[in-house]
C-alpha cells in the first residue's frame, strides 16, 4: 500500500491487478485537486487505515465535458502529469485513467456496475459526489448505485462538499475565480500555487529585442485565467531550484497578435531553454493586458510591472 507516494500504479484500462481489487475507489476528474477533493481523500486514508485497503482512482480522458462539447478548448485546472504527482502525494495506490470515447460513452449504467465496478474492480466502498452521473446520455445516478449495494457488494460513500465562505469549493467555481483574476483566492482553494506546465517554444523574439527575453509556452487546454501580468516562480524538469520570474498570460495586443501565450521572463538568467519542460506557478496576479501605443510605453510599463514582481 502506498502510505508514503512512493509507489502509485498507472492503469489505462479496468484489468487491474489481484491486489489492488477489493479497494476504496473514487470516481471523477479531480480537475486542480483543490480542498475539497483534498477532504474527500482525508476521509478515503481514514478508511483505508480502518479497513486494511488500497485507495484507487478511476477518472477519464478527456474529460468527458470537454469530449462532448468540441467547443471548450482551454477548461483544466491541471494536466494529466500535476494531477497524478498531486494524487501520487496523497497517497493514492493505482489511478485508473480511462479513455473516454465514443465507445465508452455508449455503455450502459448497469453494464458500467455489474461488469466494470463488481466484476473487474470488485469495489469494496465507492466514493463520488452526489451530482456523479454515468452510462449512456448520463443515464446512471448516485440512487441507482445505492440500490444496487447489497447486489454487487460495495458501500457507497457521498461526502458532503466543502463549503468556504458560502460557497461550494469545485473546479468551476476555482475556474471562475482565476477568469476573474481573484488569483489569490484562487490559490488558496487549491491549497497550492495554480500553475502551468509546458514545454519552452521559440517564438518572434519580440521580448529579447526591447530588451526583456521571455520563454515561451503554449497554454494547450489550460483554463485561460485573467488576460494579464503575474509574478511567477519557474521550476525546470528535474531541478529543485526555483526561479523568481515575471510572466504575460494574454494576446499580446501591442503587437497585434490573437493566440493565448504564456510568455515568461525570468530574473537574473541567462541560458538556453529552448525544449526545456517548465513548470510556472502564479504567485501575484500584477495588472489586466493592455495595448500601448508603442513599444516605449510598453518597455516603461513592463519596468513598472518587474518592481513589483520582484517584492512578491
Amino acid at each position: 500500500m502506498n502510505l508514503s507516494g512512493k509507489n502509485m500504479k498507472l492503469y489505462k484500462n479496468f484489468n487491474i491487478s489481484k491486489n489492488h481489487r477489493r479497494s476504496i475507489i473514487l470516481i471523477g476528474n479531480f480537475d486542480g485537486i483543490h480542498l475539497g477533493h483534498r477532504k474527500l481523500f482525508k476521509l478515503a486514508k481514514s478508511y483505508k487505515k480502518k479497513f486494511k485497503l488500497s485507495i484507487g482512482v478511476v477518472t477519464f480522458e478527456p474529460m468527458p465535458k470537454m469530449y462532448f462539447n468540441e467547443k471548450i478548448k482551454n477548461f483544466r485546472l491541471s494536466s494529466i502529469i500535476q494531477k497524478n504527482k498531486i494524487l501520487n502525494n496523497l497517497g493514492v495506490d493505482f489511478i485508473i485513467t480511462k479513455k473516454f470515447d465514443k465507445r465508452f460513452s455508449k455503455i450502459k449504467s448497469n453494464f458500467f456496475i455489474k461488469d466494470i465496478l463488481f466484476k473487474k474492480l470488485q469495489a469494496k466502498y465507492i466514493f463520488v459526489s452526489n451530482n456523479f452521473r454515468f452510462g449512456n446520455k448520463r443515464e446512471g445516478n448516485v440512487k441507482q448505485l445505492i440500490r444496487n449495494e447489497k447486489v454487487y457488494d460495495y458501500k457507497i460513500v457521498k461526502p458532503q462538499p466543502l463549503i468556504l465562505g458560502k460557497k461550494i469549493i469545485s473546479s468551476t467555481y476555482i475556474r471562475s475565480l482565476l477568469e476573474k483574476g481573484n488569483l489569490k483566492k484562487a490559490n488558496k482553494v487549491l491549497n497550492r500555487n495554480w500553475s502551468i506546465e509546458g514545454t519552452v517554444q521559440k517564438g518572434r523574439q519580440q521580448g529579447k529585442k526591447i530588451g526583456f527575453p521571455t520563454c515561451n509556452i503554449d497554454i494547450k487546454d489550460y483554463v485561460i485565467a485573467m488576460p494579464g501580468v503575474y509574478a511567477v516562480k519557474v521550476n525546470k524538469k528535474n531541478s529543485k531550484k526555483t526561479l523568481k520570474a515575471i510572466a504575460n498570460l494574454g494576446y499580446r495586443p501591442t503587437f497585434n497578435q490573437n493566440k493565448i501565450l504564456l510568455e515568461v521572463h525570468i530574473f537574473n538568467f541567462s541560458g538556453n531553454l529552448y525544449d526545456k519542460y517548465l513548470s510556472v506557478e502564479f504567485t501575484k496576479f500584477i495588472r489586466k493586458e493592455k495595448k500601448f501605443n508603442n513599444v516605449n510605453q510598453l518597455r516603461k510599463q513592463i519596468q513598472s510591472d518587474l518592481k513589483i514582481a520582484s517584492k512578491s
